[in-house]
């Protein structure tokens, strides 16, 4: 048969089995999923690179569906390509199922979970900046877009960061259907408007017709052409193309057709064609030399900002390893990641202040197996913490550091004093929290966290912090210090980061009056060293939190549910109020979690058992 006859029964099919799918499935987008049928079809018939067969060639291109609720047209791609059979694209939704109702990766070749629009296009610059500048491979990066994503100012932190860099290997696809879940996007079908937008952000952006395969067909020959900067095709299409009952028409999103029996035969019935992609050229990732070394020390009494060791150990980590990249949201002189920019530029990116591009670009990076860090002031790293969790169902390797923590960090004020970051972190499903006290401890812990599973968060101080810890002590996610203690210990102080000082002057103090504390350095929040809480709870009875974050989620919190069923007497010593611009040491004491403070609850605490 023509061609065009082939890529028209592959878009049909594409189409019936989106329908059939989610009636299987009681639920889902197939409506979402009809009007971007022909573009993908065309996309598999002659310009996605992509072995199937090996889903792990590391010269395969990318497909990312960044409107993920139009997941049955995925799947329906996957059974045409003969990635999984029909029996196995009936099972769309179900418990066990790997075609959940949004893609993840349990369904190869998905690089990552979508369906919190407005992130896949971010994540497909991270793959396309490994593409050119990690891997050093011609693999291309293909993006299918929703329009009403065009809403999320994600997109533009992208469509932002693609322009400026010039990635040529990234392709967005951008389904205009015109359709939202409740009424029209906002600019409908205007495609001159969103020409006029991408070309602003320095973008090769080409408008079709989204349901003529000729003009399909030359929209992405025109992209893949395009060599000094991305593309981008607005194709205009119907939602619910092919049947009448749904085809653009409102109040359709998200439901399975009411006769789809009678819309597969209007479509032309059911059909079991296979289409053979085009394999990409073989070829191997670069990889970077590694110069050696070994990680940085300091002598017991130094005096270190932890954010300035992390910068350290990062640089050094980079000469060990060849596959530690770093990423930074243009704070990298505070944040200290400049040191590993100075050492190892190849492998640095400045995200600039987009902190949602800056994760999800990380979130692409490890999709190719790269070691990423990103970092930035912690209390920044909420604004992204959307994609912070995505990352998280993406099963996706971050390394996250956040400095700049607390009240501690003086006279910027409370805009930029991370105070929910510990919560947030111990929010994020299979994370690890870390808060180091001193220079020794940061060191061992970025180490550490090169090798960690899944999504890794290290919470840095601004100002200097004594050297406590030696270079030789085996520092390790999980553990904890007993900086104090005794056979008669009255009560347990438990502190972190800049608290530890304050817990330890406060035992000076409490030990003048006769009074023991013991102290933990509680370096590794989760997971939290629970073995030793329980057994200091239970030698000394009574146990007080300090911590320069919210009450809320904190080490308190943490602290709790490690002793949850060993019930002891705790107090909590957290920051209560609003902070407000101050010295460190002024705001440590408003805050109620300086020495002096810590002293007093101690008094409290004892008195009252």
């Amino acid at each position: 048969m023509p061609h065009n006859d082939f890529r028209h029964d592959l878009a049909q099919q594409l189409r019936v089995d989106s329908i059939r799918t989610s009636d299987a499935g009681g639920s889902g987008h197939p409506t979402s999923s009809m009007s971007a049928a022909d573009l993908m079809a065309v996309l598999l018939d002659g310009y996605l690179k992509l072995d199937y067969t090996n889903t792990d060639n590391p010269a395969n291109d990318h497909l990312i569906f960044s409107k993920g609720h139009a997941s049955p047209l995925y799947y329906a791609m996957l059974k045409a390509v003969g990635a999984i059979t029909d029996e196995e694209l009936l099972t769309f939704r179900s418990l066990g199922s790997r075609l959940e109702g949004h893609p993840t990766p349990r369904i190869p070749p998905t690089d990552v979970a979508t369906g919190s629009l407005g992130q896949g296009l971010p994540v497909g610059v991270g793959l396309a900046l490994a593409g050119k500048q990690l891997d050093r491979l011609p693999y291309r990066v293909w993006v299918l877009c929703g329009d009403s994503e065009m809403a999320e100012g994600s997109i533009w932190e992208a469509f932002q960061h693609a322009g400026w860099t010039g990635l040529d290997n990234l392709t967005a696809i951008v389904d205009v259907n015109r359709l939202g879940q409740t009424r029209e996007t906002m600019l409908g079908w205007d495609l001159d408007g969103y020409v006029a937008r991408a070309e602003a952000f320095g973008w090769k952006a080409i408008a079709i017709d989204g349901h003529d395969l000729d003009a399909i067909d030359a929209g992405l020959a025109q992209a893949v052409q395009t060599t000094d900067r991305p593309s981008v095709i607005f194709a205009k299409t119907h939602k619910g193309r092919g049947v009448k009952a749904v085809e653009d028409k409102p109040g359709k999103h998200g439901k399975p057709l009411e006769d789809p029996a009678e819309a597969i035969e209007e479509l032309g019935g059911a059909q079991s064609l296979s289409v053979s992609v085009k394999t990409p050229t073989p070829g191997a990732p670069h990889r970077f030399p590694t110069a050696g070394g070994e990680l940085p020390r300091w002598e017991l009494g130094e005096e270190v900002a932890t954010r300035q060791a992390y910068g350290q150990a990062l640089a050094q980590l980079g000469g060990l390893r060849g596959d530690v990249v770093v990423l930074d949201g243009e704070v990298s002189n505070s944040t200290m990641s400049e040191l590993f920019a100075h050492a190892h530029p190849d492998r640095y990116f400045e995200m600039f202040i987009a902190e949602q591009q800056m994760i999800a670009a990380a979130v692409g990076l490890q999709v190719r197996n790269w070691v990423a860090f990103a970092s930035t002031f912690g209390a920044f790293l909420t604004r992204a913490h959307d994609f912070i969790r995505m990352a998280a169902v993406s099963r996706a390797d971050l390394r996250l550091c956040g400095s700049h923590a607390g009240v501690s960090i003086g006279e910027d004020g409370p805009s930029q004093m991370a105070l929910e970051d510990i919560s947030m972190f111990r929010s994020i499903h299979g994370s690890t929290v870390l808060h180091p006290s001193d220079a020794n401890q940061t060191a061992a812990l970025v180490a550490e966290m090169a090798t960690l599973p899944g999504v890794s968060y290290l919470r840095t101080l601004r100002g200097k912090t004594p050297v406590r810890t030696s270079p030789d002590e085996n520092i390790r996610v999980g553990g904890s210090r007993v900086l104090r203690n005794s056979d008669h210990d009255d009560l347990t102080i438990v502190a972190c980061g800049i608290t530890v000082g304050e817990a330890e002057k406060a035992a000076d103090v409490l030990d003048g009056e006769g009074i023991k504390a013991r102290v933990i350095d509680c370096y590794s929040i989760k997971p939290i060293d629970a073995e030793t809480l329980v057994q200091s709870a239970g030698e000394t009875g009574a146990v007080l939190t300090v911590e320069d974050h919210w009450p809320e989620g904190g080490l308190g919190d943490a602290v709790l549910g490690a002793l949850a069923e060993h019930p002891t007497r705790v107090r909590k010593l957290a920051v209560t109020e609003m902070p407000v611009s101050g010295k460190p040491g002024e705001l440590l004491h408003a805050a109620h979690i300086d020495a002096e403070a810590v002293v007093a609850a101690a008094r409290q605490l004892l008195k009252a058992g």
